[in-house]
């Protein structure tokens, strides 16, 4: 599958339960502004059959490559993030996954359980990034045990392989001189924010400020009954350039492991 292709599936599939991504492109076209593409989020376990070495396997393919590593201790996460080869242009991929052996026995039998009852011939696609919820298991009280320990854990068992989310570049719209501006513009017009670690997460001096709306809410049918429950976002970033006169490329880590917070249910509680 070709980059255009790969992106363009991704992004299909993740407006799908991410209706304010398409109202904020509106939102932003109508004021004159041209949407480009930072950077595109996957979620996915560790356990070998899925890990990032499977996932990254189409974004090889379509020309990207590995460019860095992050580690989250507290959220027991593990990320590298891909650019691609030719296309300057083409936003990065960055791929996290869940470290299970640092997770409790419960949660690594859950996830084992669950691939392990999945026709194994589907982690052997090159579109399995694409294919959400593989698995038959849709338990409303799984989903709320994972989510005692792990909101990361508890997303993926609902919605899978797929587009965590989009992040819209700053750096190239014209109307929004920093994030702050930014923000307020899109909190004027009753979008929910991060606030998670402060609105913005980053400084200009780390080169790199992003904020994100809190995830939509997507109604599930489990099988004891349908719950709404946080689903996708979005994401804004600006990068500031380094030393060499070019854009800072990478990623702060403390700032991800804010912005992975915005599919958290507590922080949709309390907003």
């Amino acid at each position: 599958m070709n980059k255009d292709l790969l992106l363009s599936k991704l992004w299909e599939q993740y407006k799908k339960i991410t209706p304010s991504a398409k109202k904020i492109h509106a939102l932003l076209e109508q004021s004159g502004e041209k949407i480009e593409n930072d950077h595109i989020a996957i979620r996915t376990y560790n356990d070998e059959r899925v890990n990032i070495a499977v996932l990254e396997k189409p974004f090889v393919k379509a020309g990207y490559v590995a460019k860095g590593e992050y580690f989250f201790e507290s959220k027991k996460l593990y990320a590298k993030h891909y650019e691609h080869v030719t296309d300057a242009t083409a936003p990065r991929i960055f791929i996290s996954e869940l470290e299970l052996e640092k997770c409790s026995e419960d949660l690594q039998k859950s996830v084992t359980v669950l691939l392990d009852t999945c026709d194994q011939s589907v982690f052997e696609k090159e579109d399995l990034v694409l294919s959400g919820a593989v698995w038959s298991s849709n338990s409303y009280d799984t989903y709320l045990s994972l989510l005692e320990e792990s909101e990361y854990a508890a997303w993926m068992y609902v919605y899978g392989f797929r587009a965590n989310h989009f992040t819209i570049n700053v750096n190239v719209l014209t109307n929004f001189k920093n994030l702050e501006e930014l923000n307020a513009y899109l909190k004027e017009n009753n979008w929910k924010m991060n606030g998670s670690g402060g609105e913005i997460k980053g400084t200009p001096e780390q080169l790199l400020e992003q904020s994100s709306t809190l995830a939509d809410l997507c109604m599930i049918n489990f099988n004891e009954e349908a719950k709404e429950i946080p689903s996708c976002y979005y994401e804004f970033a600006l990068r500031y350039p380094m030393e060499n006169g070019e854009l800072y490329q990478g990623f702060i880590a403390a700032s991800a492991d804010k912005i992975f917070e915005s599919t958290d249910v507590k922080l949709q509680s309390i907003n």
